[in-house]
């Protein structure tokens, strides 16, 4: 595993582009970023906490702002506290073209309920997006969580999924007939069998969101994730400082911890040639590594590899 980029503020939301940039989001500086050959570019000012991101079908990049966060440190380590910010006003989906940096904000609510804290980001097909909101912690307090689906000219949005705890990333099969959920703080991985678009098949247990894909033990925390093209979630554990491939048949087929041990492992993408090389983000100590991976990844829809 290799060092791409250094000294970056709670690097989140990679986007592997075809020119071998990674686009990201620094949740801390608030911005959508540009790493290249080591070197970050500012492209816009999101405000709040640019969270999860994604190429969307008219190329403007796709950002879940989940409001922002306070922070905590502990030496060289960043991780986001338990209290919102003195000007937290929501969270939203924003919109920024890459060419001039200007932000759209397409959604602040669902019907009457407002976006606490989106979090993640994936794309249909047909150019729709679902997108989790994990919400916010307030001390002694803690939104519960929703899933949507929503068009990304601002026309429509609806809640496919309520309650879910603690949802964060958010990932399709190649097929796009299941939806992947990484559930936080119970660090269970659940999947979706998806009807149409922006459908969702009932729930198989009345207690549960979804269907049961793999549940972690130990101290560990799930955040946001990928799918190569075996069908394998590779979703970013925290507390363990690694990534974990669960199979399409939902056994743990690998663990591949950062060289530096981060509790707080964010995210992977992937890109580079024939997609085959894996991005990921150690956000605790704003690094971003590459590494070989043995399959090519899961091209998303409107990538540059799509």
């Amino acid at each position: 595993m290799k060092t791409v980029c250094t000294g970056l503020r709670f690097p989140e939301g990679p986007i592997a582009m075809a020119d071998g940039s990674i686009i990201l989001v620094e949740i801390e500086a608030a911005t959508l970023s540009r790493i290249s050959a080591g070197n970050r570019e500012v492209i816009a000012h999101c405000g709040g906490g640019p969270n999860g991101a994604a190429l969307g079908p008219d190329g403007r990049i796709y950002v879940c702002n989940n409001g922002g966060f306070t922070w905590l440190r502990g030496g060289p380590f960043l991780r986001p506290a338990d209290t919102v910010p003195e000007d937290y006003s929501g969270g939203c989906i924003q919109a920024v073209d890459l060419n001039t940096g200007a932000i759209e904000t397409l959604y602040t609510h669902c019907e009457e309920e407002p976006l606490k804290g989106p979090n993640d980001i994936v794309f249909d097909a047909s150019g729709g997006f679902y997108f989790t909101d994990l919400g916010k912690r307030r001390g002694r307090q803690i939104d519960r969580g929703a899933v949507y689906y929503a068009q990304p000219d601002g026309s429509r949005i609806k809640e496919i999924v309520f309650p879910i705890d603690t949802p964060n990333g958010i990932g399709l099969c190649a097929d796009e007939k299941t939806l992947y959920v990484a559930e936080t703080g119970g660090a269970r991985l659940w999947a979706f069998d998806i009807e149409a678009e922006g459908v969702l098949a009932p729930a198989p247990h009345p207690l549960f969101p979804g269907r049961l894909h793999y549940s972690f033990q130990g101290y560990e925390r799930l955040d946001s994730l990928a799918l190569d093209s075996e069908g394998n979630v590779v979703v970013a554990t925290l507390g363990s400082g690694c990534v974990n491939a669960i199979a399409p048949d939902g056994r743990l087929r690998a663990s591949v911890p950062v060289p530096r041990f981060d509790i707080m492992v964010t995210n992977i993408c992937f890109g580079g040639p024939d997609l085959g090389t894996a991005y990921i983000t150690s956000s605790g100590l704003g690094i971003v590594y590459e590494m070989q991976w043995h399959c090519p990844g899961l091209a998303l829809n409107f990538s540059n590899y799509a």
